[in-house]
């Protein structure tokens, strides 16, 4: 009985190579069919195509991230069924190769957010980081996205236009640029690399959403569970949505998988366990009211994919990824909830008591400056977060079995 050790892998344009990944001790790769638009049927020939291509490095494809749920599914356009039809038919053929578990996420346009991929740690090393104020102050002064002073307060309106003023006009262009294609280009985002009116286009897309709450994109989340759960269930495969990131309302959006509540919401809205969770500690961990070992082991039946991380939050509301064992988030508690319900699945004679876990993100060191990785997935500082990870997990279970 252990965790499935995985790290991801973004395809044959990924600067990191299946080669390198089965020097790192990881033996399962998470992925997802890059080069297929989304909304389009995954093909049983294309699945195992990048099956077959995984395991001829030795390696196993675990976990699908993330077979995309389009805008059109999001916000309930005319296109919905459509591209709810072609979802299913993608959740069959991976089930028939033998690829069981799909992680996704529902976030509105923007999958996730920092203002700094490239913050400077004590030790020479590299994180990525989110202000507060200065994502206000994209958001006001450089996206100027209609109505936006509605979202703070006259202070953080205030602190955003003084950031704003103190940048260069290449440091704004290149924080729209992070922000909105940077970071999303590389995991299917709407606007790709090298697009140049992307405020134009991101505006456009935020405006779709003017009509859709938080109670809406719910019940738009709903639908869309209650119609592909049943396929899951008839061929065996489990979904798994992402937390957002961060877990609070940006641009003017809703968040709807952020907190304790919106997973007892989740539960209700869709009671199969096929309806389940990944568990990502450092999305989750943004939010200083989560507490993650509490909610791990209440919804600990439907985790199935893990991510973990350390976020370390300042009293301003910024946060910034921390190195993995970082005594900012107990991962040592998280760890034991974890290691304590893979027995109880074993126990009860669950099938899936080895769960897959990938250690996400990581800082850029050492030889990660040489290469070009994506945001927030280097080599080495992968390499040393799933070294502490699998440590921890080994010396708890050592404990756990001596008690």
């Amino acid at each position: 009985m252990k965790l499935i050790k995985t790290l991801r892998w973004f395809g044959e344009n990924d600067a990191i190579t299946l080669s390198d990944i089965r020097q790192t001790g990881a033996k399962g790769i998470v992925t997802a069919l890059h080069h297929i638009p989304n909304g389009e049927v995954w093909s049983v020939d294309e699945i195992l195509k990048t099956k077959h291509q995984i395991e001829s490095y030795g390696l196993s494809w675990e976990v699908v991230e993330s077979l995309p749920v389009t805008e059109e599914i999001k916000k309930a356009s005319d296109l919905r069924d459509t591209h709810i039809a072609n979802y299913k038919e993608s959740i069959k053929n991976l089930g028939k190769c033998g690829i069981k578990t799909i992680c996704y996420n529902f976030m509105p346009v923007l999958d996730w957010a920092r203002t700094d991929l490239n913050y400077a740690l004590e030790n020479g090393a590299e994180a990525m980081y989110f202000s507060v104020n200065l994502f206000a102050a994209f958001d006001l002064f450089i996206l100027r996205r209609p109505n936006a002073e509605k979202s703070y307060s006259i202070t953080q309106i205030a602190k955003a236009r003084e950031l704003f003023d103190s940048l260069s006009e290449e440091e704004k262009d290149k924080l729209g640029y992070n922000i909105i294609v940077k970071t999303q280009s590389f995991i299917d985002g709407v606007i790709k690399e090298g697009e140049k009116n992307y405020l134009t286009i991101f505006n456009n897309l935020l405006r779709a959403y003017n009509t859709i709450n938080k109670n809406k994109l719910r019940e738009n989340l709903s639908y869309f569970l209650n119609e592909v759960i049943p396929v899951c269930e008839e061929y065996g495969v489990n979904l798994a949505v992402h937390p957002d990131d961060p877990p609070f309302p940006l641009l003017g959006l809703p968040r709807i998988v952020s907190s304790e509540d919106d997973f007892e919401w989740l539960a209700k809205a869709c009671p199969s366990l096929h309806n389940g969770i990944t568990f990502c500690s450092g999305s989750l961990g943004a939010k200083k009211e989560n507490n993650l070992t509490k909610l791990f082991q209440k919804y600990a039946e439907r985790v199935h994919f893990i991510h973990l991380r350390s976020t370390k939050v300042l009293d301003n509301g910024d946060f910034f990824e921390t190195a993995h064992l970082d005594e900012s988030v107990d991962l040592v508690s998280v760890m034991k909830a974890i290691i304590e319900e893979q027995l109880r699945r074993k126990q009860t004679g669950r099938k899936d008591y080895n769960i897959p876990m990938r250690p996400d993100h990581g800082h850029k060191m050492l030889d990660d400056f040489k290469r070009k990785a994506n945001p927030g997935y280097p080599l080495i500082g992968r390499l040393k977060g799933l070294a502490e990870l699998s440590g921890l997990e080994l010396g708890l279970k050592f404990m756990i079995k001596n008690k």
